[in-house]
Formats: C-alpha cells, structure tokens, sequence
C-alpha cells in the first residue's frame, strides 16, 4: 500500500482543475483502459483500432467485426461524456449509471435482447437472467432499490478507504447486475468514475488477467 499510497500522492500533485488536465493525465490511460475494459467482453476488439478511434476518430479500411467498432467508439462517446462530470466532482447517481450505460451500450444490443425482451440501452433490464442454472444478479423488480440502496452508501462515506470502497462499489455493482447486457464494462467505468472524483488515479484491468479479476 506504501506505492499505491506514493501513486495517489503522485496524481494528486497534478491538481487537476481543468477537462484540458484531465485530458492531459489520461492521455494513453484512455485509450489502455478502453481497450483492456472492451477486450475483456469481445476478443475481435484490438489496440490499433481503439487506438485510431480515440486519436482519429475512425479506423481506415477496417473490414473486422462492426460490433467491436461499435463499442470501442463508444468507450470514447462515454469518456467524452464523463470528464466534465469528474472534474465536478458530481456524486454518483441513478441518471449517471444509466447515461453511462446507454454510452457504452448504444447499437451494440443483439436481436434477442432488443426485439425479443425489448431491453433498451440507457434503461434496467425488464427481465431475469439465466446462466447454467443460476439467475444472474437481482431479480429485475428490485434492481433499482438495491442500486439506490448502493449509491447512498457510497455517497455517504466520508472516510479515507477510497480504494477499498471503488472496489466494493465494483463488487457490489455487478451482484446487483442491473442491465440486460454491458454490466462489466458498465462497473469498471464507475469504479474509475468514484475513485478520480474523489482525488485517486484510475486503474486498468488488464485483459490477460481477466481469469483472476472474475473470480474476484
């Protein structure tokens, strides 16, 4: 905790007042976090192309898979939505989740989901999940108490432990499970969210350890 502790110090000297500072320190953080936090949910999502979207805009020629465009173009839709509202130091809250959700989500939704179950982005799952024999996450009836529930205890908190807290929220957002589709990219971006709201350096999951970060 002594290097985390030299880290927090390091991105705190920083003092970040600005969307340009912020712009400034996240400069190659954006596009890693985009990449690992997409790579994790889709393996057709590459470097280059995250990389070309955020720098660029577009990818040249790009004949791979269109719902990997969709959704790293997306991360940077979602990105150029929250770095004001962290430079505010705005609180979590329902509308947040669910703008940063339809950010990420947008276009990305199979038949099933969409037409089917008419799940929507932007919007909590309307039905219950099955994976094997186990429902996934909180009953669709009771997703948005248990996140209100969620988000007043980590408004609440006044403490010191903000990493340990980032993660409980991660923890915690992903049990309840509230959307149809997106959930983890959805819960890796908030954590990041509550932790440089409140002064601390984001962090990146790292694809290759993704066996390890489920089992967490």
């Amino acid at each position: 905790m002594d290097q985390y502790r030299q880290v927090v110090e390091l991105w705190q000297s920083y003092n970040i007042m600005s969307v340009t500072d912020l712009d400034k320190c996240l400069d190659s953080f954006r596009i890693l976090f985009a990449f690992h936090s997409g790579k994790m949910e889709n393996e057709d999502i590459t470097y280059h192309d995250t990389r070309e979207i955020f720098e660029n805009g577009r990818v040249a020629n790009y004949t791979g898979n269109p719902r990997a465009l969709f959704e790293q173009q997306n991360q940077k839709m979602c990105y150029e939505l929250l770095k004001e509202k962290i430079v505010k130091k705005e609180p979590l809250s329902m509308e947040l989740i669910k703008e940063i959700h339809r950010a990420l989500t947008g276009g990305t939704y199979d038949e099933r989901r969409y037409i089917d179950n008419e799940e929507r982005p932007g919007e909590f799952k309307k039905h219950d999940y099955v994976t094997g024999i186990h429902e996934v996450g909180s009953a669709a009836k009771d997703v948005e108490s248990n996140l209100m529930k969620l988000i007043d205890e980590v408004n609440a908190y006044e403490g010191k432990d903000v990493l340990k807290v980032a993660a409980y929220l991660h923890a915690r957002f992903e049990f309840i499970h509230p959307f149809a589709d997106g959930n983890g990219r959805v819960g890796r971006t908030l954590l990041n969210y509550y932790l440089m709201t409140n002064n601390h350096p984001p962090l990146i999951f790292y694809d290759e350890n993704k066996r390890m970060y489920y089992e967490c």
